[in-house]
């Protein structure tokens, strides 16, 4: 748990946080990305995750870097925030991101907020508020104990670091050899 009073915690992709301050605010940049932000108004205690990728917990593709999948992730949210005495009957999250920041791209950032939003309803939490698609980034800061949250949106420069940060890295080019084969 986080203790110093005024602090800005940020959140980068592939993480989460949870914190019972109410002196703490949680902030992200998001383009395609998505951030879960949660808590239990009873508790005062709260959460923001960022991931990059919808996954799932069968598709292959989740079996390697699971922290960028938002499967992954929602569940470390969940299970972090019941460890600090949250209860799940009375959690409530809000949803960012996911914007369509390339056109030419699949949008990859409606998927992240479609499988948010199915994952929440799968699991019973309430969505009490959403900012998802558009075209443009959005920098996100939430106050996890009041549920407070503001955004604005990220246009120019801010905007092109924040896709150049969710793009996945290139699959490495294989090595050349000397071998032939007839």
């Amino acid at each position: 748990m986080l203790e110093a009073a005024g602090r800005r915690v940020h959140v980068i992709q592939g993480e989460f946080k949870v914190v019972n301050d109410p002196d703490v605010v949680l902030s992200t940049i998001l383009g395609s990305c998505v951030a879960a932000c949660m808590r239990d108004p009873v508790t005062g205690v709260g959460g923001m995750n960022h991931f990059l990728l919808p996954g799932s917990s069968t598709s292959p593709a989740s079996a390697g870097d699971a922290t960028r999948y938002g499967v992954h992730l929602m569940e470390l949210l969940i299970n972090g925030l019941l460890k600090e005495g949250a209860r799940r009957d009375r959690l409530e999250a809000k949803i960012f991101g996911g914007a369509r920041t390339i056109a030419r791209f699949s949008n990859v950032g409606e998927q992240n907020a479609a499988f948010a939003r199915q994952f929440l309803l799968d699991e019973g939490i309430r969505v009490v508020g959403e900012s998802t698609g558009g075209e443009h980034g959005r920098k996100l800061e939430y106050w996890p104990v009041t549920g407070r949250a503001r955004q604005y949106a990220l246009t120019g420069v801010e905007a092109q670091r924040a896709i150049h940060q969710e793009r996945p890295a290139p699959a490495p080019k294989p090595v050349e050899s000397s071998i032939e084969f007839f």
